[in-house]
């Protein structure tokens, strides 16, 4: 906690919804304590207040470590939340990395599972957030209007198969 600036300063709030490994679990406690009206943790799974979140939220944060599927970042990009994941399973397949130059992609993503990768990332969105929000409207958008159906996977795939 000594090492994170002061939430006051921040123009966002954190919720956090779900559990994990306890000294995490702690930490986010621990965090909520510090900063009573800035952080919300709920240690539980909880669908209704899950979609609440998406629906209130403009960043999503899931960086899981692997995820064979992933549904959670579709949701959250389904309701206008920008995802921001690790580049793992289902994660790397549906999030595809904003590149400002061409302005492409419908979130951000890391590669390595590390915190400093993740606090880079998680700094570039909320640049873009605050410095340029036509460009994270689009991306936003992006990410609303995806196509992340069974259809466009089977199609997919099944290029693969004739190409080969």
């Amino acid at each position: 906690l000594s090492a994170m600036p002061a939430l006051k300063d921040l123009p966002w709030n954190l919720a956090v919804l779900g559990s994990g490994s306890p000294g995490y679990e702690r930490d986010f406690s621990d965090l909520q304590a510090a900063f009573p009206g800035r952080v919300r943790v709920s240690l539980e799974f909880n669908s209704h207040l899950a979609h609440q979140l998406y629906a209130a939220g403009d960043i999503f944060l899931m960086p899981s470590r692997y995820e064979p599927c992933g549904l959670s970042q579709m949701i959250a990009m389904r309701y206008g939340t920008v995802p921001i994941v690790r580049e793992t399973g289902g994660l790397k397949d549906t999030v595809h990395p904003y590149e400002a130059w061409c302005d492409k992609g419908n979130g951000f993503t890391f590669a390595d599972y590390n915190a400093f990768d993740m606090l880079f990332v998680v700094g570039q969105a909320a640049e873009l957030y605050r410095e340029d929000p036509e460009a994270f409207a689009r991306l936003r958008q992006r990410g609303m209007t995806g196509d992340y159906s069974w259809k466009k996977s089977a199609g997919d795939y099944a290029a693969i198969y004739r190409g080969l």
